[in-house]
């Protein structure tokens, strides 16, 4: 009698996402942004896809996105924005819309720390997106001040370091899987956001 062995192993696909001159983010999963521009990040990364972007954030924040402020990266058009009254609603809408598969980006702005089993919860959901419906959809996280889910595939944190003379930000890739910790220096000239230099930055967990 045969017998069939079952893999355990998650569905991960193993292209990534390139965002900004070779950075790249794990497509079917779930990746933290955090630091004051942590909306910039995701909207250059949302530069970088095609097709429709949905962004999840709290109907009772009223500091939301401007369409002026969007279009130097992408066209407002593209953009569904899905407010829930409730708290528990944010992480439940983005999980869905995840599993359904129908979008390549989903963002999901959230007022705090989420806890492990709702991040893994999103992993699967992404997971079963691109086993089932043939797309891999990428979830990235919006958290306030250092950020620090547990489960992530990777934590990114971004913020402004504009001079006189140059329109900059500092942005450090903080804890990923398969690379290690690292900074660069992400300008933005004539429409183009570019990478000056890089070094790694003190340790975060």
């Amino acid at each position: 009698m045969s017998t069939h062995l079952i893999s355990r192993r998650t569905h991960r696909p193993k292209q990534g996402l390139s965002f900004l001159d070779g950075l790249s983010l794990a497509r079917a999963r779930a990746h933290e942004f955090c630091g004051p521009a942590r909306r910039t990040l995701a909207l250059i990364v949302a530069r970088a896809t095609e097709g429709p972007v949905f962004w999840v954030h709290p109907a009772w924040n009223h500091d939301r996105l401007h369409a002026k402020g969007i279009l130097q990266f992408i066209n407002p058009g593209r953009i569904t924005f899905v407010a829930p009254k409730r708290p528990e609603d944010l992480l439940w809408c983005t999980e869905e819309i995840l599993r359904a598969g129908c979008v390549p980006l989903v963002v999901c702005e959230l007022p705090g720390i989420p806890g492990l089993t709702p991040v893994r919860r999103l992993h699967l959901a992404a997971e079963t997106a691109a086993r089932e419906r043939k797309m891999s959809p990428l979830g990235l996280l919006l958290i306030p001040g250092q950020g620090g889910a547990q489960g992530v595939e990777s934590r990114w944190h971004m913020k402004p370091a504009h001079s006189e003379v140059r329109t900059q930000w500092r942005l450090e890739r903080r804890r990923a899987r398969t690379d290690p910790p690292k900074a660069w220096d992400v300008t933005h000239s004539r429409g183009q956001f570019t990478q000056v230099g890089s070094d790694t930055p003190p340790h975060r967990i």
